[in-house]
């Protein structure tokens, strides 16, 4: 291999660390999130299953806000929002 090559692959190595350690960051006193695995599991064991819907932008815009007005997930607002519509 060329000394040029080592240094790009050294480049690539750190760069790929750097991505992984973004991903990972989270503000003090707030618990890391689950991975997928274990999202997954645990709503499972909520009886929670996946359900998907296609709605305008501008409306899942208001239910984000909305979710975060009321500093709430978007599954549970969407969950109140379809009983009461629903009852």
């Amino acid at each position: 291999m060329k000394k040029t090559d080592l240094y790009k692959n050294d480049r690539l190595k750190v760069v790929a660390q750097m991505k992984h350690a973004a991903g990972q960051r989270t503000t003090l006193g707030e618990a890391p999130t689950p991975d997928r695995k274990e999202q997954r599991k645990l709503d499972q064991a909520r009886g929670l299953v996946p359900f998907a819907v296609k709605i305008d932008s501008t409306l899942a815009a208001r239910l984000r806000d909305l979710a975060t007005e009321r500093q709430m997930s978007l599954n549970d607002l969407t969950d109140e929002l379809l009983r009461k519509a629903l009852d």
